[in-house]
């Protein structure tokens, strides 16, 4: 009689072979799930991330600094303006309750914590959700978080001096920047403002211009990634 031996070990090694290819597809699916950016190439996000704490700190620098030295030498108390350009721009120390153009007095703590809310988003949707991708956008929100954090500074009361013997404006934001076109509504004079404010305007504004433009950017952006990636073939 013929007897036939069937083995098992193939049917082991297929079906080891088959968990294997199911869990390196589970693999790629969640490496798909995250942003491009993040999954190929993670010596631009260390760039981004570099260009985005740079810009920031240095908006954040100059703000605290000109705030200090302006209302360390001018207290925001009545001070006449002191002309750079006569009747047009100088400093003239002041507070700030609100918001811009004075909105919202007395809400400073919180605008402190919208602060914190719209930091932390920027943060997270340009580093975990990929946006950092872009240069152009890095910058623009490295611009606005220098001017979120130089108001919050002064809204959680670390920019009072006490030498001004005024406690009402611990928590008011310091401006210095004085701005006017005589004889023009609306800018006679322009409502005071500091560094802080412009990064705020600069970055909106650009925020406003990739809105319209971004699509032709990222698409730039996409087809210079698709060409550094590897031929998988």
């Amino acid at each position: 009689p013929i007897r036939l031996t069937v083995s098992s070990a193939p049917v082991k090694s297929s079906r080891n072979s088959s968990k294997q290819s199911v869990a390196s597809g589970n693999l790629r699916s969640n490496s798909d799930q995250l942003p491009d950016f993040l999954v190929l190439d993670r010596r631009r996000f260390a760039s981004r991330f570099f260009l985005f704490l740079f810009v920031m700190s240095i908006g954040l620098t100059a703000d605290l600094v000109t705030k200090s030295m302006a209302l360390g030498k001018y207290p925001p108390i009545g001070m006449q303006p002191v002309w750079w350009i006569d009747g047009i721009l100088g400093i003239q120390t002041s507070t700030n309750g609100g918001a811009l153009f004075g909105i919202g007095q007395g809400g400073s703590l919180w605008f402190a914590l919208f602060s914190i809310i719209a930091f932390a988003a920027i943060i997270y949707f340009l580093f975990a959700k990929g946006l950092a991708r872009s240069w152009l956008l890095t910058l623009t929100l490295a611009l606005i978080s220098g001017g979120i954090l130089g108001n919050f500074y002064d809204r959680i009361g670390l920019g009072y001096d006490p030498r001004w013997n005024a406690p009402e404006l611990r928590l008011h934001v310091r401006d210095w920047i004085h701005f006017r076109l005589e004889g023009v509504s609306f800018f006679d004079p322009w409502p005071n403002f500091n560094i802080a404010d412009s990064l705020l305007v600069c970055g909106a504004c650009l925020l406003f211009l990739l809105a319209i433009f971004g699509k032709n950017i990222d698409a730039s952006l996409s087809e210079t990634t698709d060409a550094e990636k590897p031929d998988e073939t």
